[in-house]
């Protein structure tokens, strides 16, 4: 499979990502399915949800027609994270209990498992267990992640393609073409979503993206070693990583539960610093570009995997320990999409 072809699939699920949620946006406004300003919420309009439709359909929808069902990790990829999509899009209307997403997500990993997506860490049956408990809290942590207009579509776009890169390197073009086809998904619904935000991809987008981005991440480090693996995990999970570090460190300090919701993510520090929501977004997504430079450079053997581990988690908690040092409870401007309700149900 070509890189043109790939590339071709990409612009397709462009295309429709961006096309398909102006109807969406119509049909979430007339069905009152909209995020209303309230409590930590600082964006000043009910905004609409079921952007995480057209990133869904944006990519399967392409990903299948060119991919068929030939790949058994893709084809299972892709119906789980349909399914969490699916979950996610039920939450965004009316709460889901805890208990019950975790469950949805919990299977929806074991059927990627299944397949044959799994860590290589023991070369036994725990490896399965790992994978399942990684695929689950890094789908939630790129959930959390959407908190500001932007930035987690960016984060997915520089990160998915970084990835595509990747795969292609290791001679997985199906892989690459999946991930080519959400970074499409991803870029072509920013438009709507860039600040100041006419819509949100809500809880279906942002499970959606956190799963396929996870997985992708899993099947890429299969069968290669303990090192490679931790190495090529974080890379592709940096950003997320570092915020949920961030966020579960933070409420730990301050007595708080890391599960329930607020203001003191990363990119809520960083508007503390003074950036405005849009130099947020291109921030965080420099932060992925610089991980998966660092993926690629790994993968092309320019820098051995325990160097590229050592750099990822020595960058990692550089970062999270300066981020902790920004004041999270300094009154700032309002943002435009703040951590909606599911962040403040946990």
């Amino acid at each position: 499979m070509s890189g043109a072809y790939a590339l071709a699939a990409g612009s397709v699920a462009c295309l429709f990502s961006v096309t398909a949620a102006v109807p969406l946006k119509h049909l979430a406004l007339r069905w009152g399915f909209t995020d209303r300003p309230g409590g930590h919420k600082r964006h000043l309009r009910p905004t609409p949800y079921l952007g995480g439709i057209a990133i869904t359909l944006a990519t399967v929808l392409p990903a299948m027609a060119a991919l068929g069902f030939a790949d058994q990790r893709i084809t299972a990829i892709l119906l789980a994270a349909t399914a969490v999509a699916l979950l996610g899009l039920i939450d965004d209307i009316a709460s889901l209990p805890a208990l019950t997403r975790l469950t949805v997500e919990t299977v929806s990993a074991i059927g990627v498992v299944l397949a044959g997506v799994e860590i290589t860490v023991t070369g036994a049956w725990p490896d399965g267990v790992i994978t399942v408990i990684w695929i689950v809290v890094l789908t939630n942590s790129f959930n959390l992640l959407d908190n500001m207009d932007g930035s987690l579509g960016a984060v997915a776009t520089v990160s998915a393609a970084f990835l595509a890169g990747a795969a292609f390197l290791l001679d997985q073009p199906a892989l690459a073409l999946l991930l080519i086809v959400l970074a499409g998904a991803a870029l072509g619904f920013l438009p709507h979503n860039w600040s100041p935000a006419r819509m949100f991809m809500g809880d279906a987008g942002s499970l959606f993206i956190g799963f396929v981005l996870t997985c992708s991440a899993v099947a890429l480090s299969t069968g290669r070693g303990p090192g490679t693996a931790v190495a090529g995990l974080l890379l592709t999970t940096f950003v997320a990583t570092v915020d949920t570090g961030v966020v579960f460190l933070s409420r730990l300090r301050a007595g708080r539960s890391p599960l329930t919701g607020g203001t003191d993510h990363v990119s809520h520090r960083l508007r503390r610093l003074g950036f405005d929501a849009r130099s947020v977004a291109l921030l965080l997504a420099l932060t992925a570009a610089f991980a998966g430079a660092l993926l690629a450079a790994m993968v092309l053997g320019w820098v051995p995997a325990l160097s590229a581990a050592i750099v990822a988690a020595g960058t990692a908690i550089g970062l999270i320990t300066l981020l902790l040092s920004v004041n999270a409870d300094v009154p700032h401007r309002p943002v435009e999409n703040p951590p909606r309700i599911r962040e403040r149900r946990r």
